[in-house]
């Protein structure tokens, strides 16, 4: 095999390799010396192994963990989740625990601080870093206390995953800003209680964890119970990827992806169709709960509204119906018609649609949110909740 250097470098490097030998032999007897007669050795220099190198045959301890986590969703710098409060300078208290990794180990009280409480500042640049999830401490926080105020033991890791995915706000902020208000009366005190972001944790609780507005004589499933081996979030989550590990669920389950398993023998959506996954009925009745969102705001509370979820607060006037949002001063104008039952409706579709997971975090309580909500609304439209086929 020919030498990669070229003939004339040879002398040179062969040289350069014997002299070296021959200085550390000579630092080596030295470094003996000292010791014999009692006094620290000598080591002039080190020698690295033999090269050349590549950057990319060294090895790091965790270097797949790494690399995985750094392309996930928890490490995007750049993400809005993450440079939304670039301009103030620091991420705000009240958000800082979960788009904050320095955030998060304040509100824990991870970094000496006292816990329940982020003290901040916190800094912006932070993303969901190895020390939101490998801190030591971790194994000391035993519980969390969901937005319903609801209580929940914890252990390990998963006090990461339910402190940041249980929404900021439940049924009972709800319930609280209507109460003792006429149910079909628009209201402009009434403003859309948004549940938050990827509610996963509170889904999963389902009635248990009371994240949904429950209506009054009704039972709600509780968490939402799998087999064993895939009952945690790092049990069904790559948890430096954050990707679905769809393996698991071959076990029990015959299906292509997630979203066609199928945990029901009748249908929810009133399809009538048992070959496709639980998560096209839970799609179908979510979409009919908007329509019935948008005809009860046009034909009970005569304010029509729409639907823009790339921007807060999401739901925007229409007062002509024209299909477009009202501007005011070149913004968008939120919509102000609230009705207690109107209200309590969206909530719920919001927190359903919040988790995209939720055929399998809870599906039986999603489904449940869902037909309460559209057999609300259908007694003011004069719709046979009946007559839809729906299931609850």
């Amino acid at each position: 095999m020919p030498s990669p250097f070229p003939g004339s470098l040879l002398p040179s490097l062969a040289a350069g390799v014997i002299a070296g030998l021959l200085f550390a032999a000579s630092a080596t007897a030295q470094s003996a010396s000292d010791e014999a007669e009692g006094e620290a050795p000598v080591i002039p220099f080190a020698l690295p192994q033999s090269g050349p190198f590549s950057p990319s045959e060294i090895n790091i301890d965790n270097d797949k963990a790494i690399q995985d986590w750094f392309r996930s969703a928890h490490a995007n710098a750049a993400a809005e989740a993450f440079r939304h409060w670039d301009d103030e300078g620091e991420v705000n208290a009240r958000c800082a625990t979960c788009h904050s990794g320095e955030g998060f180990r304040d509100f824990h009280g991870l970094d000496g601080t006292e816990a329940g409480v982020v003290d901040g500042p916190i800094n912006t640049g932070g993303v969901v870093d190895c020390g939101t999830c490998h801190n030591a401490g971790l194994a000391e926080v035993r519980e969390i206390t969901f937005p319903s105020g609801v209580v929940h033991p914890v252990t390990g890791v998963e006090a990461s995953c339910l402190t940041c995915h249980q929404g900021r706000s439940a049924g009972a902020d709800v319930e609280k800003a209507i109460a003792g208000l006429p149910v079909d009366e628009p209201n402009a005190d009434l403003g859309f209680i948004n549940p938050h972001y990827a509610t996963a944790a509170a889904t999963w609780l389902g009635g248990y964890g009371e994240a949904g507005y429950h209506y009054e004589g009704q039972t709600y499933s509780g968490r939402f119970f799998h087999a064993k081996p895939v009952e945690s979030c790092n049990s069904c989550h790559e948890p430096h990827t954050l990707e679905i590990v769809f393996e698991p669920c071959q076990t029990c389950h015959e299906a292509e992806s997630p979203e066609d398993i199928r945990i029901a023998r009748q249908s929810y959506d009133g399809s009538g169709k048992t070959d496709v996954g639980i998560h096209s009925d839970i799609a179908a009745n979510a979409g009919t709960l908007m329509d019935m969102i948008r005809a009860y705001t046009t034909e009970v509370a005569g304010a029509p509204v729409i639907y823009d979820g790339t921007r807060y607060p999401y739901f925007f006037a229409d007062a002509n119906g024209d299909g477009a949002i009202d501007m005011e001063d070149g913004s968008p104008v939120a919509y102000k018609s609230w009705t207690p039952r109107s209200l309590r409706a969206a909530f719920n579709w919001k927190l359903v649609t919040a988790d995209p997971g939720n055929y399998a975090h809870n599906p039986l309580y999603t489904l449940e949110l869902l037909y309460d909500s559209i057999a609300d609304l259908s007694d003011p439209l004069g719709v046979d909740v009946e007559e839809m086929n729906l299931r609850r």
